[in-house]
């Protein structure tokens, strides 16, 4: 799953994009190919699971938001050094205040069915986000606009009546095409399977469970993207993918670290192939349902921290590639707090904990009891992450260890996302979010946010927590909202909803015959309209 909205970040340390292995530097990809760029070819993308919903506004999967990113536009973005520019805005207008936007957009932009863009566009998203019947997770920043209104056709100005630090990067979210949404049920919409966006690229088809076809949008605004398709392939197992890629039905995924670092070492892999690693923007958790009377008391989730090996896991699993998770923002950012309380394998404070919280082996059998009731619970992940796996399983040994049993259950995708984390059925959960580059977590933390379609699905409330993010989002001083941040970052240590476990490198592989890739601090696909195939190299032909 995935956070849908980032946050501007004023001052990033970036542990830059580091090539591996064959993967060129940005000089030797510039020099490497005297011939010029040329249209045409398809890439195609492997991935474990479907998408749930192509209006981005009513999902929160990563599937369904990849492929958003490439039909839909927002007013602005994230340029590849992490810098707020225009998108759908040519240029804004902020008051001395901060309280007021006015967004100049582009002219001559299209909706992929040909009808104009205009500022109606925009404030028809806005309206539909905040509409109480929309079951979306992300009307909480545009909530903060006091008034929106229109200018022109192509003036849009936002005021806010306090201080809001995402204001601009908020205006990032995708804009909707009025004139097919406007009057409707946008949840019964034709749109939420076949979308019309502004995008670098056109839905064409949609195979449940097997892919989703993309074709490139030869009016796009910013020019003509090289790559005539995009086509993701929906393949749930690993090792399925992995013989797919290894036969090039596959040209971009990713890989698990045995995949990284051994099983494509091969000269097969070395002479088609390019690999990428870096530490992601992400991390990956242990959640509890903290309506589970199991979950209720902080000692029991702390006492499962301690009992779990997070470096076992980063070594065994990750085989290093990886860093130990200790909340929810990624090390080396300006909001991470390297102070926060950490939970270093202790299996004996583990142990104490729990009996402090009334658990104890009566029978002998190994298993802890309390209330004549034992500690078992389910702990659920998604099916064709075989590095989610590999960590329930060695939870389930460690805490065994401890005297508490965890049964492992592997889900489909959509079967995972729809019916068990919507509806709340779980005890427990292996997931991950991506970490935005601002550190606003309003939408996964604040208690507000526990409603079924909200992303705050474990039920975490704590005022404290409530108010420091509150007051984070609502000052534009760096320094002061750090001290909020890190305060926040203190409390869910102690509270440990999650047992943060770790922060993985990204692990990419592509297929070296597309050029133009530039590893930047925001990732690689920044630029991915100008990726391209030289003429003599390109294999497939995308019909429109």
């Amino acid at each position: 799953m995935k956070m849908f909205r980032s946050i501007s970040l004023l001052f990033f340390t970036a542990l830059l994009v580091a090539a591996c292995n064959n993967a060129p530097t940005t000089d030797n990809v510039k020099n490497r190919e005297a011939k010029e760029a040329a249209y045409g070819d398809i890439i195609v993308h492997g991935g474990i699971g479907d998408a749930s919903n192509l209006i981005p506004l009513l999902a929160s999967d990563k599937p369904s938001h990849d492929i958003a990113g490439l039909i839909y536009n927002g007013l602005v973005k994230y340029d590849k050094n992490m810098n707020i520019v225009g998108d759908l805005a040519e240029s804004w207008d902020i008051s001395k205040s901060g309280l007021i936007i006015t967004f100049h957009l582009r002219k001559g932009v299209l909706w992929h069915d040909g009808r104009p863009f205009t500022a109606a566009d925009v404030l028809y998203t806005y309206q539909v986000t905040t509409d109480p019947k929309t079951p979306t997770a992300y009307a909480g920043d545009f909530l903060k606009v006091k008034k929106a209104e229109l200018l022109d056709d192509y003036t849009f100005r936002v005021t806010y009546d306090k201080p809001f630090a995402p204001a601009l990067i908020s205006w990032g979210s995708s804009i909707l095409p009025k004139h097919l949404l406007a009057g409707v049920d946008i949840t019964r919409s034709p749109l939420t399977r076949h979308p019309v966006g502004t995008g670098p690229y056109k839905f064409k088809e949609w195979v449940a469970g097997q892919k989703i076809v993309l074709v490139s949008n030869h009016d796009y605004f910013e020019g003509r993207p090289y790559i005539d398709g995009y086509i993701t392939r929906i393949i749930p197992d690993m090792a399925t993918l992995f013989l797919e890629l290894r036969s090039q039905g596959i040209d971009i995924s990713g890989l698990s670290p045995l995949q990284f670092t051994r099983q494509t070492e091969s000269k097969l892999f070395r002479d088609n192939f390019n690999k990428y690693r870096y530490l992601s923007f992400a991390y990956t958790y242990l959640g509890y349902n903290l309506k589970n009377p199991l979950f209720t008391d902080k000692r029991v989730r702390q006492a499962i921290s301690y009992a779990i090996n997070k470096e076992e896991i980063i070594s065994g699993v990750l085989l290093g590639l990886g860093k130990p998770a200790t909340g929810p923002y990624k090390p080396g950012t300006w909001a991470y707090n390297s102070n926060v309380k950490t939970y270093n394998f202790h299996p004996q404070k583990a142990k104490e904990l729990l009996r402090e919280a009334g658990w104890k082996d009566i029978n002998g059998d190994g298993v802890l009891e309390k209330d004549g009731k034992p500690f078992v619970f389910e702990l659920v992940t998604n099916q064709g992450n075989e590095t989610r796996q590999k960590c329930a399983e060695i939870i389930q040994r460690q805490l065994a260890d401890v005297g508490i049993t965890v049964k492992i259950r592997i889900l489909e995708w959509a079967a995972f996302v729809n019916d068990f984390i919507t509806k709340r059925r779980f005890d427990a959960v292996i997931m991950g979010w991506t970490i935005p580059p601002d550190p606003d977590a309003y939408d996964v933390w604040h208690s507000s946010k526990t409603a079924p379609e909200e992303l705050n699905f474990i039920s975490y409330k704590n005022t404290e927590v409530d108010e420091m993010l509150e007051r984070g989002r609502s000052t534009f001083d760096q320094q002061e909202r750090k001290k909020y941040y890190d305060r926040f970052q203190e409390i869910i240590a102690e509270d440990q909803p999650y047992t943060f476990l770790y922060v993985p490198d990204a692990l990419i592989i592509i297929n070296s015959r597309f050029r133009g890739i530039e590893p930047a601090p925001i990732g690689l696909e920044y630029n991915f309209i100008k990726w391209y195939v030289p003429r003599d190299e390109q294999k497939f032909v995308m019909t429109q």
